[in-house]
């Protein structure tokens, strides 16, 4: 009877931990004592043909986000994904928000002051994707305190994936590095 108990209790906390829920508890608990870690990437490659209104991905930016997916899914501490409205941004946050459970949620990239609060409060000690576009993820690294770690994002490049480091003592200044991710540009 014991050992039934002890097997049921196990599977219960298992259950727990591996479901998004469980998850997100253990991330408020162990984010008092971390920084802040926020991704930030532009869209994969989207189509170019003229005069379409909100271009989708092409196959290359599709390859892309599941790039982008398989570079951060091992981030245990990743606990939300925001997009801008466009699908191109959407369809790149997609993937990686699907493996870990959740929403991809929507920021407006002319107030990203309204982000920067967001993720300041709501997301301390833990770490966040933004999705954004190649006139704007230098921006939104400014907004979040820190110096651009490139000076420009080029129309061709897909594959900056940018991290600003925002210190859990608020008298540090933020730092952001830039890495790249999954293929070369075309």
């Amino acid at each position: 009877m014991r050992r039934r108990l002890l097997i049921s209790l196990l599977s219960l906390v298992l259950l727990l931990v591996s479901s998004n829920c469980g998850r997100q508890a253990w991330q408020r608990h162990y984010a008092q004592g971390l920084d802040t870690r926020v991704y930030i990437v532009r869209h994969g490659e989207k189509e170019l043909t003229p005069g379409l209104a909100d271009p989708p991905l092409t196959a290359a930016g599709q390859q892309r986000a599941l790039a982008l997916r398989d570079s951060l899914k091992g981030n245990i501490m990743l606990s939300g994904v925001f997009s801008t409205a466009t699908s191109r941004t959407r369809s790149t946050a997609q993937p990686l928000a699907d493996k870990l459970k959740l929403p991809v949620q929507t920021y407006d990239a002319r107030q990203l002051t309204a982000l920067v609060r967001r993720i300041r409060q709501e997301y301390r000690g833990r770490a966040v994707l933004v999705v954004g576009h190649s006139n704007t993820i230098l921006e939104t690294v400014e907004a979040l305190g820190a110096a651009r770690p490139l000076a420009t994002v080029g129309d061709g490049e897909y594959n900056y994936l940018l991290e600003v480091r925002i210190p859990r003592d608020s008298t540090q200044q933020p730092a952001a590095t830039a890495r790249r991710y999954g293929p070369a540009n075309p």
